[in-house]
């Protein structure tokens, strides 16, 4: 069949056409699932790689609530302008321990995979209560109710102890411990935490 009968045979069978694009997007799919699936080098955690703490976790929690996710990436890619600008490209071993994965696919603000160490903790607080103090130019709005907000050890306690379960590397009892660990500390002091966290498992990459 020539490429003119064709197609017009797709333009008259449209339910047969549109199959035809599923079928191939599913094999497209696979490729790339299926052999990611016996990869052990994906599972494998980098060398320098550790479980978050109760108090990171309740940052992610505080993270992944007021959805920095939709306007930060967690993903540096491997491209030269993106490691001169926020350091080495982030690789898989480095997000053994995420669940769920923060990647994000859209830059509103810069990327945060590298910003831990960066600045300061003073940095960081004066930045979340009022952006526009530390970057004049920012959009980003404010938490300044962060400040005041204690972090919920109950809903860390249940995550940790969901995670104990899931993860083996992660370290048993911590859950028990999440309590102490958070206790008079606020959501700005559990972000920080977490925001301080990130990209430090690549320390001898790091430009």
């Amino acid at each position: 069949m020539n490429a003119p009968r064709l197609h017009k045979f797709l333009e008259e069978r449209s339910g047969f056409f549109i199959f035809g694009v599923l079928f191939v997007s599913m094999l497209g799919g696979l490729a790339q699932i299926v052999p990611s699936l016996f990869d052990g080098e994906l599972a494998r955690p980098a060398e320098n790689l550790r479980p978050l703490g109760a108090l990171e976790l309740a940052g992610r929690e505080v993270y992944i609530r007021e959805s920095c996710a939709l306007c930060h990436t967690q993903q540096v890619r491997p491209f030269v302008a993106e490691v001169r600008r926020y350091g080495a490209h982030s690789r898989a071993e480095e997000f053994v321990y995420d669940r769920p994965f923060l990647w994000g696919s859209k830059r509103t603000g810069p990327d945060l995979h590298r910003v831990g160490g960066k600045y300061s903790d003073e940095w960081h607080r004066a930045h979340l209560i009022n952006p526009r103090a530390v970057v004049p130019s920012s959009i980003m709005p404010a938490y300044p109710w962060l400040e005041n907000t204690p972090a919920d050890s109950g809903a860390v306690q249940s995550l940790l102890f969901a995670l104990e379960k899931i993860n083996g590397a992660r370290e048993k009892g911590g859950a028990l411990r999440a309590g102490e660990e958070l206790r008079g500390k606020t959501e700005m002091d559990a972000l920080i935490a977490y925001l301080q966290s990130l990209g430090k498992s690549a320390e001898g990459r790091r430009r």
